[in-house]
């Protein structure tokens, strides 16, 4: 007869700890049905499921009893009959998710709240990550970023109510969070695409132009009727273009070289270019602009809108070829993952605009930065509290092997 008996181990953890259990399950030929370790500021939680004849178990669990004495830990069994582990074995089939909460910290009211909401819906926890560097006490503001990462089993019973919880906490609770099924694409992302204006720089360029046109006034007020439903986009682009009329080009090369770029564009850029990331900028934006930050960042595509020069070197106030607007955006998407072979549940849209939209539902992973409440409203994952780099905690990066 055979048993399976789960050993656990908890205590200072020891280098050469595991090697000596093992040394001693071999001894008795046991097999490893499961195991699993935890190890915090240097505490050890090992668990261990095994498989041996009732007629070695005993042997087996006075040795490593005797062994856990001479490593000054605690050692603990419990047998697990046949049906129970049965039905463990059939849990496996169950789906799995990844919820990954970030934050420039974060406490456990907030990671409370939000494992209230998955646990109502019936999704258990089966391993608890951080993916985030350590924080000093004495240098609290080297590492300004928190993120842990939920693996969790089961279906939700209600998925669209529990996005929409989750969404009320992060407004509320100054946390950010992504929801993600567990699954091949989710690890094998390869395209990632970004609006420009206001998600990889902190500015509108028409607004800049418009300013040294000095028709910033005008700009702005067109842009709120478009904002407010009044006028679409390409509406709302032609008459905007149309006010820079006259100003010579040569200011697009002083803002270009100026361009406020957003906190941790540097970092996230660097880490998808080392991870072979296609990226790509698909924006309502200008074309000059786009191709210096694609000269900057190594960037593979940039797709905005050209404005027409003249030959006297003035902007005429029209532009050249098709409006990028949201639907032309989410038809780039979809062409480019077509052209780079990706699936499109591997790609990724990072936008902050209505125009986003689009892009951000037809992506694998589509993601609201620093929106407008309607882009929140209708997006699946948002991040307001930190800056670019934070795309890399959904994409289940860690610190450890993220270079700064």
């Amino acid at each position: 007869m055979e048993e399976q008996i789960l050993i656990r181990i908890t205590g200072k953890d020891r280098r050469g700890l595991t090697a000596s259990v093992m040394s001693i399950l071999a001894k008795y030929d046991a097999q490893i049905l499961d195991m699993g370790q935890a190890d915090i500021h240097s505490s050890l939680s090992l668990g261990i499921l095994i498989r041996t004849s009732d007629e070695h178990s005993g042997q087996v669990m006075k040795e490593l009893l005797f062994k856990a004495t001479e490593l000054g830990v605690n050692i603990g069994f419990e047998p697990i009959s046949d049906e129970a582990y049965e039905e463990w074995v059939r849990g496996q089939g169950k789906n799995r998710y990844i919820l990954t909460l970030i934050g420039r910290s974060l406490s456990a009211r907030q990671i409370g709240a939000a494992a209230k909401v998955f646990t109502a819906q019936g999704l258990n926890i089966d391993s608890i990550k951080r993916l985030t560097g350590r924080v000093s006490l004495q240098h609290p503001e080297k590492n300004v970023r928190a993120c842990i990462e939920f693996s969790l089993r089961g279906t939700p019973q209600d998925r669209e109510k529990m996005q929409a919880e989750l969404m009320k906490l992060s407004a509320e609770m100054e946390m950010d969070f992504s929801f993600q099924k567990d699954d091949m694409y989710r690890r094998m992302r390869r395209l990632i695409c970004f609006d420009m204006d206001s998600t990889l720089i902190q500015t509108e360029c028409i607004d800049e132009l418009a300013k040294r046109a000095g028709v910033g006034d005008q700009v702005a007020a067109i842009t709120e009727q478009a904002m407010r439903g009044e006028i679409d986009f390409k509406e709302s682009f032609t008459r905007r273009v149309a006010l820079l009329k006259g100003l010579d080009s040569s200011v697009m090369k002083e803002i270009a070289e100026n361009l406020p770029v957003t906190e941790g564009t540097e970092r996230l850029m660097t880490v998808l270019k080392t991870y072979g990331y296609k990226i790509a900028i698909l924006s309502g934006g200008f074309t000059y602009f786009g191709e210096y930050l694609q000269r900057r960042f190594g960037i593979d595509y940039v797709y905005a809108n050209e404005l027409e020069i003249g030959e006297d070197g003035k902007l005429t106030g029209r532009f050249v070829g098709e409006i990028v607007d949201g639907h032309r955006k989410a038809d780039l998407l979809k062409l480019i993952a077509q052209m780079e072979k990706v699936n499109l549940a591997q790609t990724i849209a990072v936008g902050d605009g209505a125009n986003d939209l689009p892009m951000i539902s037809e992506a694998g992973l589509g993601i609201a930065f620093h929106a407008k409440p309607r882009v929140v409203a209708n997006a699946k994952q948002s991040i307001n509290t930190l800056g670019l780099d934070g795309v890399l905690y959904f994409l289940g990066f860690k610190d450890s092997y993220i270079s700064d």
